[in-house]
């Protein structure tokens, strides 16, 4: 049954069926196929709809009938306002199932080459605390559910005035100008939330202003807490006014609370937006950087290095890597998209060379540091476009690929490198992908020249709608 309200589409005591992909699950109503977010499969809904078109429509519940006997009670109190961790009210066997299944869908419906039996999902050990590094935001619009929005109306309370407040914690989704205000995260372990709860508390104290998104104005702005598997601690303070008084009061504060901190830096940045790329951090006290560690090798990371945020599943993820390169010690291995060289090392020990291509320059001087933090003179790194860097005389020099790794972003890989891989012809190819759909459409363009031999997905982020993936290719005869 449908009603119109407003010009909006109500559909009520909806059965949601099955899982869709990317955190949202289908209804289907009369042959058409409703993408709905927020519930899980068994959940019985009245459904708002937003795009509505002739055989498929997005909604959103606004209220619930019933629940499926699937869910299970979110442990964070923040859960359904803040943007994280999508995922808690499902079980974690089910969570795998899931993405499991939204790899296989991906797989077959957009790539459509030849598949193997994927291998079983390998979930994460430790489902909280397991981010290695979490930033952040400090502002001053509280965001509110509407309930508590409308409460504060009721009591006579002007809700938007309410909200310009010092609040820390993370963006709320869909709201680039409001920040949800975090008591516990379970992200990472402690003493992450001692270390955001005394910096907001310091800041009020001391009547430090808190930056307003709108404006850009205001000296507290984010920060960066990393914590790694070696115990190192390193915290980025990012200030949105160059001010050394308030910057000396409020780190030597931090310094004195946790003196777990191994390295403390600040970095001053008034732009209009929080990328730290063209910014230069200060190392306040410490070496301005932590050591993390994978397997057997060790890896520098500093305030602007990019690093896998779970340190034990990135171990999973390179070790199954590794196991589909299938080498045996003479191999060259090319690692593209080699960001600062974790996979490369991780494989080294194995390879007979391994030569890594990045296009950020940075990304490669960190490479470089940490092949010579282990040790290594068989790993070789390179800044610039693999389709330039790949010629027939850089073959000539440093030999052509036994076996290639690539690791792109979201995005995939580019269709030009897709085919410069398929010129390459190197005996192996291991793919890995935090994106199974755009990672299916370039197998496909790979089917040219190769055949896919290996699957398997490894859960990077528990409780999230995302799933990395590893697919092995091998030339076809």
């Amino acid at each position: 049954m449908a009603r119109k309200k407003k010009k909006n589409i109500v559909l009520e005591n909806i059965r949601i069926e099955d899982y869709a992909a990317e955190g949202r699950s289908i209804a289907r109503v009369d042959g058409k196929v409703i993408f709905v977010e927020q519930v899980v499969p068994g959940d019985v809904v009245d459904i708002r709809l937003g795009k509505n078109k002739k055989d498929w429509a997005e909604g959103h519940p606004i209220a619930f009938k019933s629940y499926s006997a699937e869910r299970t009670e979110p442990f964070c109190t923040h859960f359904g306002v803040c943007g994280g961790c999508q995922w808690q009210m499902l079980p974690y066997e089910k969570q795998l199932q899931y993405k499991h299944q939204q790899v296989k869908d991906n797989l077959q419906r957009i790539g459509k080459v030849p598949l193997p039996e994927i291998q079983s999902i390998l979930g994460a050990a430790k489902t909280r605390r397991y981010r290695n590094k979490i930033e952040y935001t400090f502002g001053t619009e509280l965001f509110m559910p509407k309930e508590q929005f409308n409460t504060l109306k009721e009591q006579g309370i002007n809700p938007h005035e309410y909200g310009k407040q010092g609040v820390a914690g993370f963006h709320a989704k869909g709201f680039w100008d409001k920040i949800v205000d975090i008591h516990t995260c379970h992200l990472q372990e402690e003493p992450t939330n001692a270390i955001r709860l005394a910096v907001k508390a310091f800041a009020k104290e001391h009547d430090y202003s808190f930056y307003d998104l709108r404006q850009h104005t205001g000296f507290l702005r984010t920060m960066q807490v990393r914590l790694c598997e070696t115990g190192e601690l390193m915290v980025n303070l990012v200030m949105g006014e160059d001010d050394p008084e308030k910057r000396e009061k409020i780190l030597n504060h931090l310094q004195a609370q946790f003196p777990q901190i191994t390295t403390l830096l600040y970095t001053i940045n008034t732009k209009r937006n929080d990328s730290l790329h063209d910014l230069e951090p200060v190392a306040w006290y410490g070496p301005g950087y932590v050591t993390e560690q994978l397997d057997q090798y060790r890896f520098k990371i500093g305030p602007k290095s990019f690093f896998q945020t779970n340190t034990a599943q990135a171990n999973e993820l390179y070790r199954v890597t590794r196991e589909f390169a299938e080498l045996t010690g003479n191999e060259t291995l090319y690692d593209l998209y080699c960001g600062t060289g974790s996979i490369g090392i991780f494989c080294s020990q194995k390879a007979g060379k391994v030569i890594g291509v990045e296009v950020i320059e940075a990304a490669i001087e960190d490479a470089k540091e940490n092949a010579a933090l282990n040790g290594l003179e068989k790993t070789h790194f390179y800044a610039g476009d693999v389709i330039d860097i790949c010629s027939d005389a850089f073959f000539e020099q440093h030999g052509r690929p036994d076996v290639i790794v690539t690791d792109p972003p979201r995005a995939g890989m580019h269709e030009k490198l897709v085919q410069k891989i398929n010129e390459m012809a190197a005996p192996i190819v291991v793919y890995v992908s935090c994106n199974p759909a755009t990672q299916a459409r370039d197998l496909a363009l790979l089917n040219e020249k190769y055949e896919v031999t290996k699957i398997q997905p490894v859960d990077m982020f528990p409780h999230t709608l995302h799933i990395e993936n590893v697919v092995q290719l091998k030339l076809r005869p």
